[in-house]
């Protein structure tokens, strides 16, 4: 596999393992706030929709399809979904950055040219293999934080329901296990 395929490649795995979390759920769940920040699942997945859209449309010239202006206000409107917004809506972005992202992708080579508008302007001047590098990193890392949410949201735990990565433990193994490791902080704490 070449770089630009591999590249590819792991963009469209942790783009899948994001948009997945949201499977299952219902809609409070998907827009419920988790953390003090507002953080919620839909959200994500709006957020890095817009994002890649941005990234892999305007930064190479080419078009976006969407007024990304409007995701992006003085409210962190791409970070929510608001009541009028439907979840269809949001993963229909979604899909649609995808296929813009992928076309961009298939149109251009690792060392060709663009222009980020909201960088620094020293910064401004990237390659499609930068911004690849960049879009994974982003979208891992809002995976990452989709993977907490959602345990929290329901207990499912790694990238997808019965994950063969994760041990297999009860519930109440679970909870034996959460334990141990509170007691394991707690003596660390202690020894300090």
């Amino acid at each position: 596999m070449d770089h630009k395929a591999t590249l590819q490649a792991a963009l469209q795995q942790v783009r899948q393992d994001l948009v997945s979390k949201l499977d299952g759920l219902d809609e409070y769940q998907v827009r419920r706030p988790m953390v003090p920040t507002g953080t919620n699942l839909l959200g994500l997945v709006k957020h890095v929709g817009a994002v890649s859209l941005g990234y892999l449309s305007v930064v190479f010239d080419r078009e976006p399809g969407y007024d990304l202006a409007a995701f992006f206000g003085d409210d962190e409107e791409d970070l929510w979904a608001k009541p009028t917004e439907t979840r269809h809506s949001i993963t229909d972005l979604y899909a649609h950055a995808a296929r813009v992202g992928d076309a961009t992708v298939a149109a251009l080579d690792l060392d060709s040219v663009g222009a980020v508008p909201w960088w620094p302007p020293e910064r401004r001047a990237v390659t499609l293999q930068q911004i690849l590098v960049h879009l994974i990193n982003e979208v891992a890392r809002h995976a990452g934080q989709a993977d907490i949410l959602r345990e929290q949201i329901d207990g499912q735990a790694g990238r997808f329901a019965a994950d063969p990565s994760l041990t297999g433990r009860t519930a109440e193994e679970w909870l034996g296990h959460r334990a141990r490791l509170e007691q394991a902080a707690l003596e660390a704490a202690r020894r300090a």
